[in-house]
Formats: C-alpha cells, sequence, structure tokens
C-alpha cells in the first residue's frame, strides 16, 4: 500500500473534529497503544485496536493483514463499509509522522489495512501527529482517563504507632479492606485476608475456595471445597495453562448450586486474571468488556503485563473459534 495516501492530522484538527457534532458522528478514532494504556486514559469515543501474539503469527510475512482481524466489532466494520465514517483516524503513543512508522508496527498495519478497504470507498485516512500523548497534553478535556485507585498509607512501625491508636483501617492495605465483591452471583473475588474470615464467607455463602498462590494457606478445608493453582505474580509465569482447568472449576461449583471465591495475595493480579478467563469464556466478551466489567467491581484490580497478554491471546482464541 502507498503510506502517502496517509494524511497527517494535527491535534487542533482531530479536535475540531471531535467538538463538531455532525462530523464526530462520522469520525472513528482508532488507538493502537497497548490495551492498559488505553484503559487507563484515551480519546473520547476512540476504540482500541487488538493485537498479539497469535495474531502477529499469523501476519507474518504479509505485506496487510485484513482489516477483520483488527476490528473484531462486525458492527463497527459494517459502518465503515457502508460509508457511514469520513475520517478514520490512527494514533499510537506519539509517532510524528506516517513515513516514520516501523513497517511491522500496529499502526503501520493498520493504515495498510484501512488503505486497502478504502481504495474504492470516501474516508480520509489520517496518522494523529504526535500520537495521544500530544493530544493529551494539549486537549484534555477531549480524554477519558480511568481514575488511579487510592493507595493506603503504609503501615507504621510497632516503634512509632501510637498505642492509643485502635484503628486497624488505617494500617489495613486498600486490597484487604472491605470483603470478596461479587463478580457474578457464584463468582467471587478477594484476597488471602478475605479468605481467612470465616464469618464473611459463610455470610456470602461461599462453598468452594479457588487459591491462585503458591503461598497462601487454604485456611478451611474441612469446610470449604478448595482448588490450588500454584502461580507466582511475575511477568514470565504462565497462568494460561490453568485457564481452563480453573474455570471447569468454577463452572463444577455454579453447578452444584455453590458459590466460589478465587483469591490470590492481594486479589489484584493472579486471581483477577482468572476471574477476566472466565468472563471471556463463559459470557464470549472481549477482555475489553470483562476488564471494565471486574474493575467496576474491584478498582484495585491490575494484572501483570504477561497476564495480559496471555489475556489477550485466550481472547483471540477463544472468540476466532
Amino acid at each position: 500500500m502507498v503510506i502517502e495516501e496517509v494524511v497527517p492530522l494535527a491535534s487542533s484538527g482531530l479536535a475540531a473534529l471531535l467538538r463538531d457534532p455532525r462530523e464526530s458522528a462520522r469520525t472513528l478514532a482508532l488507538d493502537c497503544r497497548p490495551f492498559l494504556a488505553f484503559c487507563q486514559a484515551h480519546l473520547l469515543d476512540s476504540r482500541p485496536v487488538h493485537w498479539n501474539g497469535l495474531l502477529r503469527r499469523r501476519s507474518r510475512g504479509r505485506s496487510a493483514v485484513s482489516l477483520d482481524w483488527l476490528l473484531p466489532d462486525r458492527a463497527l466494520l459494517a459502518r465503515l463499509r457502508k460509508g457511514e465514517l469520513s475520517h478514520l483516524v490512527v494514533l499510537d503513543e506519539a509517532s510524528r509522522s506516517p513515513a516514520a512508522l516501523r513497517p511491522d508496527s500496529l499502526a503501520r498495519l493498520l493504515l495498510n489495512a484501512l488503505l486497502l478497504e478504502e481504495r474504492a470507498g470516501t474516508s480520509h485516512i489520517y496518522l494523529l501527529q504526535g500520537g495521544f500523548e500530544n493530544f493529551q497534553a494539549n486537549f484534555p478535556e477531549l480524554c477519558l482517563t480511568s481514575p488511579t485507585p487510592a493507595t493506603s498509607p503504609p503501615s507504621p512501625s510497632p516503634a512509632l504507632q501510637s498505642p492509643e491508636d485502635n484503628s486497624t483501617e488505617a494500617i489495613t492495605p486498600l486490597y484487604d479492606q472491605g470483603g470478596p465483591v461479587e463478580i457474578l452471583p457464584f463468582l467471587y473475588l478477594g484476597s488471602c485476608y478475605h479468605s481467612s474470615n470465616r464469618e464473611v464467607l459463610e455470610s456470602l455463602g461461599i462453598t468452594a475456595v479457588l487459591n491462585v498462590s503458591s503461598s497462601c494457606p487454604n485456611y478451611f478445608e474441612g469446610q470449604f471445597l478448595y482448588k490450588s493453582i500454584p502461580v507466582e505474580d511475575n511477568h514470565m509465569a504462565e497462568i494460561s495453562v490453568w485457564f481452563q482447568e480453573a474455570i471447569d472449576f468454577i463452572d463444577s461449583v455454579k453447578n452444584s448450586s455453590g458459590r466460589v471465591l478465587v483469591h490470590c495475595q492481594a486479589g489484584i493480579s493472579r486471581s483477577a486474571t482468572i476471574c477476566l478467563a472466565y468472563l471471556i469464556q463463559s459470557r464470549r466478551v472481549r477482555l475489553e468488556e470483562a476488564f471494565d466489567f471486574v474493575k467496576q467491581r474491584r478498582g484495585v484490580i491490575s494484572p501483570n503485563f504477561g497476564f495480559m497478554g496471555q489475556l489477550l491471546q485466550f481472547e483471540t482464541e477463544v472468540l476466532c473459534h
């Protein structure tokens, strides 16, 4: 494809399109940044572009990839192919021009796919100059930023803690505060601390516990059904090899009319990853939707980047097959 057909678009030009109700309805911004970066902040009404290891392997050796691979939203693709979208804006983190894009970059592949799609079309194809970084610096009011969960203050050492201070809330980490959260009527997410509170588990009707760690004990093995998945929370850990086993365990608890608590040490990364995988497969939803759904219920979740990559590949495998 001829990348010279792509028009560089200044941040001010995109801002003008987004502020015009008529033009905004015909403008599509496609964000090629990593998924976590998109979740943290993005343009109003922009869409993330999915790209993972499986798709990268499939595209190897090709000069262009199909737009169907990059935009799984069929309704959005239909609008594009019907000519309802006049302005197609591709953006990454900070690229200045189409010529500066690496041949194997997601933004370059997406532009080539759009050019191939739009050869006989009427849409204008742009690359946002300076990317999201420059646009957010100049037009923060046209961006959405996810609130950063508050962090609890560090626990004072025994030598510094006042003997009159009997407050446990002040020294309890944020991820241990409150109790397990309901993801689905039979599925709860929490921390190791939550799993150690028998009264809370009983009040929620928990009958089984999925322990996604190699260090947290199974506190009440005589009372609840336990399954342990010994995974460390690091970028190299292969948590995806446990997805199906974990999903089957959750389903077995559900089918027996029980309720399961999924936890790791903090209820932030490993156990959240298992809950996301369960939603992707059982509800056939994209990772983006599953992440937002769980984040609304437990704001501290933050799977590490290795786990997010494995979830993206799992999403592709589930939704493509």
